[in-house]
């Protein structure tokens, strides 16, 4: 046996036991080890029976998504076959029973499939999550997994990528049975009854040779397809999976198994797999801080304090205390504290409606929540996180108050969206306390955390906050400090043009329905109604002394403050707003006003095409993203990229907006960027890490997963 897969016997059967940490991953020499332990099994007369069971903490959490990534960009020309494995493993003329602790994902529950019998202990999770990274099971998981449960069933799984517990698995036919957590003993004596059966063991490729779609099926696989279309908007994995498990109706299994391979092959050369893989990859490098010594340890955060209860506070409260982390939340008077807490039990009671908490954790978390008018209160905190309204002076003043209370080695926060962190630090006796830690609202949703360091940041609290973000189930991202961070730095010219081609022409709807299509969550314009105008106006009083004098600014701005058009907390902004409806409506009577302050301005109106709206917008975001790679706000071309996919919902397939730039190609990229120079003003001026990158013929890919 080769050191990645154990072979021996205890108790007459064979225990084949994969070491491949930490997930055991089917990567080279695993296919191969469980092969070679298969063969010994046959000519092994002490071996009555066969257990395939995982070392550590894990079955198969799935393949080597490595191989995958290389395969589909083109570095490595094929993948290895599983499918001789798996004939081999099925038709073994001795009973293989596969043990599963952990997750048994993709190739894992491929080959679990493979095996006579399943078992399980009861937290075992099992799936076919590959559309996550926009590909489909091809390892004939399609093929296998619908001869179990159904053919519905099995289309759901694989087009939604859902895991499902044991019980579930056993409910669906996917188990034999659960065991106790002696997993190994269990299975052991599970394998031994049935190498004292007389009936045949079950082969998955041999039950229900043609599989039926009757009119049942056929209604739920529509409606599946119908939900699809919103949950995965713009995605054809999933459309491509139930296609695959809908094979098994009028194909024998080793046509079907032939037909999935080529729409696998498909997906996996796909831009989708491309996009979705490098944020997969991208995800897991945003922990690693290169400059970051390696003997920092993080500070374990068990309490924290919240300064402000409105909308931000009170949502990031609710991140701490669903962490489990007890919260002292401080108001300036009890009519905003009330309000605050009015609101966090507000949003419970809606969490328990859909089912995601009970009533009794509801009553945890607010068990942890003690409301406080004094920072007297805050002295035990191990962090103090300031969220308060996005002014300089305020956030100064509030800083050098939590620096009388907050006790030594206590990390002091700021909530901050745009604000100098060191401005901010200078009003304490401890700047090297002093971090950013940006959370996304809602943020008791939302799972970006922008942790912005100051200059006089120390290592532990930056290594403390990383830890924090995990714990609160955020994803971290390390960002440097300059106005806007990396997230609104970009998002600022990105909402600009989408206000420019509004002034020479366009419309709302139209503008926001080219960025919806092209997989955005939201509009640009749907999304400033939605963060609050007067927020933005307020930020632009912050700043604008410094802007150029030859930048051009948005007409609207002044007019959307002072009409108090702020969006859907007034009921209008760039659309109206129905009571109690989110959705915004066209408002014909603004889109003249619109017209009418161009005009003033002197902006010529004219015909824009949906082509140039994401040009002038997707390039504008990826333009200023390249000064803050060049200018070292951020790590890594990947960090931009996770940082818009799960703080400003750029569509997740497209890999984020640099990933994006190297698809369309860099050099395309530039030389519009160029043109709009030309055309549009001097704030269209390439970024020059973008002519580097295009004369020297690399991509924003040189600067991913450091």
């Amino acid at each position: 046996m080769s050191e990645l897969v154990a072979y021996h016997v205890q108790d007459g059967v064979a225990v084949i036991s994969i070491n491949n940490p930490p997930v055991n991953a089917l990567g080279p020499g695993v296919p191969e080890g469980i092969s070679n332990a298969i063969t010994k099994l046959h000519a092994d007369h002490s071996a009555q029976a066969a257990v395939l069971i995982g070392s550590g903490k894990t079955f198969i959490a799935g393949a080597d998504i490595k191989q995958l990534a290389l395969v589909a960009s083109g570095a490595q020309t094929k993948l290895q076959s599983l499918s001789p494995l798996l004939r081999a493993i099925e038709d073994a003329s001795k009973p293989v029973v596969c043990a599963i602790h952990g997750t048994a994902l993709g190739g894992g529950l491929e080959i679990a499939m493979s095996c006579h019998y399943r078992v399980a202990v009861k937290k075992a999770r099992l799936g076919q999550p590959e559309v996550k990274i926009g590909i489909i099971p091809g390892a004939e998981g399609t093929q296998r997994l619908p001869r179990l449960i159904g053919i519905a069933a099995a289309a759901e799984l694989c087009a939604t990528g859902r895991m499902i517990s044991a019980p579930e698995a056993v409910k669906l036919g996917v188990l034999d049975a659960i065991v106790g957590d002696d997993l190994l003993n269990e299975a052991i004596r599970f394998a031994k009854n049935c190498a004292g059966s007389k009936e045949p063991h079950p082969k998955t490729r041999e039950l229900s040779k043609k599989l039926i779609i009757d009119e049942r099926t056929q209604e739920g696989l529509q409606q599946l397809r119908q939900g699809l279309t919103k949950k995965a908007r713009g995605m054809q994995a999933p459309a491509r999976a139930i296609e695959a498990v809908a094979l098994t109706s009028h194909l024998p299994f080793e046509e079907g198994s032939q037909a999935e391979s080529q729409l696998f092959q498909a997906c996996l050369k796909s831009s989708e797999a491309k996009g979705l893989m490098h944020a997969f990859f991208s995800e897991r490098a945003v922990s690693k801080i290169p400059d970051l010594p390696k003997d920092v340890t993080a500070t374990p955060i068990e309490s924290a304090a919240i300064i402000g209860a409105g909308t931000m506070g009170g949502g990031i409260t609710m991140s701490y205390l669903n962490a489990g982390i007890p919260v002292v939340l401080k108001e300036v008077d009890q009519e905003a504290l009330n309000r605050g807490l009015a609101t966090i039990r507000k949003n419970y009671a809606a969490s328990v409606k859909r089912g995601k908490f009970t009533e009794e954790q509801v009553e945890h978390r607010l068990s942890l929540l003690t409301p406080s008018l004094n920072y007297e209160d805050i002295k035990e905190a191990d962090i103090v996180v300031e969220a308060v309204f996005e002014n300089l002076e305020l956030k100064k003043n509030i800083f050098a108050e939590i620096d009388g209370f907050a006790k030594e080695g206590a990390i002091l926060a700021s909530n901050t969206s745009t604000l100098d962190i060191d401005q901010i630090a200078s009003a304490t006796r401890r700047p090297e306390s002093v971090i950013g830690n940006h959370f996304f609202s809602p943020a008791n949703i939302m799972k970006l955390l922008e942790i912005v360091r100051g200059s006089k940041t120390s290592p532990q609290v930056i290594a403390s906050s990383m830890a924090l973000a995990k714990r609160l189930r955020k994803v971290g991202v390390l960002v440097g400090n300059c106005f806007g961070f990396v997230g609104n730095r970009m998002f600022n010219p990105y909402t600009n043009e989408a206000q420019f081609l509004l002034e020479e022409g366009a419309s709302v709807a139209q503008v926001d329905k080219a960025l919806y299509e092209f997989g955005w969550a939201m509009g640009p314009l749907a999304v400033l109604d939605l963060a609050g105008n007067d927020v933005g106006w307020r930020i632009h009083q912050e700043v604008k002394h410094t802007l150029p004098s030859d930048r051009r600014q948005p007409v609207m701005t002044d007019y959307l403050y002072h009409e108090k058009r702020w969006g859907q907390k007034t009921g209008k902004g760039w659309y109206r707003y129905e009571a109690g409806q989110r959705l915004g409506l066209s408002d014909e009577s603004f889109e003249k006003v619109i017209r009418s302050e161009a005009r003033k301005a002197g902006i010529e109106q004219r015909t824009i095409t949906d082509e140039e709206i994401l040009e002038r917008t997707l390039y504008a975001l990826i333009n200023e993203g390249a000064r803050i790679l060049e200018e070292g706000f951020s790590i890594r071309s990947s960090d931009i990229d996770i940082i818009y996919i799960y703080g400003y919902g750029f569509p997740a397939y497209r890999g984020g907006p640099m990933h994006y730039a190297d698809q369309v190609g860099i050099k395309k990229v530039y030389k519009r960027i160029c043109e709009l120079e030309q055309q549009q003003g001097p704030w269209w001026k390439p970024a020059p890490l973008l002519r580097q990158l295009t004369e020297s013929g690399s991509t924003f890919a040189a600067f991913d997963h450091q």
